[in-house]
């Protein structure tokens, strides 16, 4: 489990194919302080494994599934990576609950300043936009953002200094490729609602307001 705040950004030192499959190594500084075998990292929002380590890197393998639903492909030799160690129970939550299982992806379509702020438009499937609500939350390659506006195949998130400034964000340009989490409490809601009304095959307001949302 995650919160979408990025502890540091690292990056891609080498990507080794083994037929559909690939071995990530990812330079990195304070994640790498308490690091142990076995631990979950978010790489730009995807929960991996740490397969090995060293003093300045980690390993992680990436199996096909994960590689087909996100934008793991796309990364090359030095791409940039956000990265956070699983929750801590005894840390602040600071973001929204994050749990790295990707969504799928969206496309990035325009970039503007709006003073110290910076606006991102993504555009993405209906799949992705049934899920995303005004105010919000959603998981941008594992950053925590607020969603600001949505359209029908898009949405806008105001990204501020602090942020742009301690993750991957600011390395990103129009048409790049970013992952994309959803709130999972809007689908579990979705699912008990519809499990629940056999004969109801589409979730609408009447039927929020029936059982208290």
């Amino acid at each position: 489990m995650f919160t979408g705040i990025i502890e540091e950004t690292g990056s891609i030192s080498a990507i080794l194919k083994n037929g559909n499959s690939i071995r990530l190594t990812v330079h990195a500084n304070k994640i790498l302080q308490d690091i142990k075998t076995g631990d979950s990292i978010a790489v730009n929002g995807i929960c991996l494994t740490a397969a090995g380590f060293t003093a300045s890197a980690f390993t992680a393998d990436v199996m096909h599934e994960t590689i087909a639903r996100t934008s793991l492909s796309h990364l090359r030799h030095g791409s940039i990576v956000n990265l956070e160690r699983a929750m801590s129970v005894n840390g602040r939550f600071g973001g929204h609950i994050v749990t790295g299982h990707v969504d799928g992806t969206g496309t990035i379509i325009k970039i503007e300043s709006d003073a110290a702020a910076r606006w991102y438009t993504v555009k993405t499937s209906p799949k992705i936009m049934r899920y995303i609500v005004e105010k919000g939350s959603i998981a941008m390659d594992g950053i925590s953002l607020t969603v600001a506006k949505t359209d029908r195949d898009r949405f806008c998130v105001s990204v501020i200094p602090h942020t742009m400034g301690h993750t991957a964000l600011a390395s990103k340009a129009v048409h790049d490729i970013v992952n994309l989490e959803n709130d999972y409490i809007g689908k579990y809601i979705e699912k008990f609602i519809l499990d629940g009304n056999e004969n109801s095959s589409n979730l609408t307001r009447e039927l929020l307001v029936k059982y208290g949302y």
